[in-house]
């Protein structure tokens, strides 16, 4: 039960996380996003049509509307939702399941009576919540043809920042219910450090910037993006949490088996 051994397991399961989460995104978020690029190229072509008539050619507005036809930067949209999607969730895969694993590893016997598989299955849901549910609630998702290209930076950024914010809460939360286990009850001290991660992360998403770029998108649409979103979201969480809290549990009862033996052996 190394930290090498939780950060091997977490690479592994994250991989394969990565490979059926992405099963998940291009079955229920791509058919939203091609809405939503469909909707967008209407908007240009209406928004083209009175410039053709005073005097712009044809093929001025083919490049100008070639931003999400049938292919962007040399890359096609079947590229994009097939190979492209593939290498994204292969690679973020493994990095949340590397960083899950070292964080379940630094964690293991710390959280008072909990075995490693369930200080790893608690690791994997705080992170979920703080990491993805959280700033989704704030920020959340939002597919192409909704936003100024010019915000893409701010929006960027701000996502960012909340997301530091509810990790760092996070952590303090968890270090804060650690210590007061020893002056209250078990359900006291959780109760009292998941109200302090609420309140910080309330107080703060409340006074950092709104974003409303939605214009005239349809909100049905918008809501179709946002679910997928979420779902592919909590799939790879799940699937990590999952795979790494059955994986730990084994290495565990594989480890403690090992040590009755040693003992035994020792003791004859």
């Amino acid at each position: 039960m190394t930290v090498r051994n939780f950060l091997v397991t977490g690479l592994l399961v994250g991989l394969v996380a990565g490979v059926l989460t992405f099963a998940v995104a291009n079955l229920f978020g791509e058919p939203s996003i091609d809405t939503a690029i469909g909707i967008e190229e209407a908007s240009s072509a209406a928004a083209e049509a009175p410039a053709a008539e005073d005097g712009h050619t044809h093929a001025d507005g083919e490049e100008a509307g070639h931003l999400h036809g049938d292919e962007e930067g040399g890359i096609s949209r079947t590229t994009q939702k097939t190979w492209g999607l593939a290498t994204a969730m292969i690679v973020v895969g493994p990095a949340l399941g590397g960083l899950v694993g070292i964080a379940a590893a630094f964690a293991m016997g710390r959280l008072r009576r909990l075995s490693p598989a369930q200080s790893t299955a608690l690791v994997a849901l705080l992170g979920f919540v703080a990491v993805a549910l959280v700033p989704f609630a704030k920020y959340p998702s939002t597919p192409p043809a909704v936003g100024s290209g010019d915000t893409i930076g701010s929006r960027t950024g701000l996502y960012f920042a909340f997301l530091v914010v509810s990790v760092v809460a996070m952590i303090g939360a968890v270090l804060l219910g650690k210590a007061l286990l020893g002056r209250l009850r078990t359900a006291e001290a959780v109760a009292a450090a998941a109200a302090a991660y609420l309140l910080v992360v309330v107080v703060v998403g409340h006074l950092m910037p709104t974003v409303n770029e939605l214009g005239s998108f349809p909100a049905d649409t918008l809501w179709y993006f946002r679910r997928a979103s979420l779902v592919t979201l909590a799939t790879l969480w799940a699937l990590i949490g999952v795979g790494m809290t059955a994986m730990v549990a084994r290495q565990h009862e594989k480890a403690t088996m090992a040590h009755a033996k040693r003992e035994l052996a020792a003791s004859l």
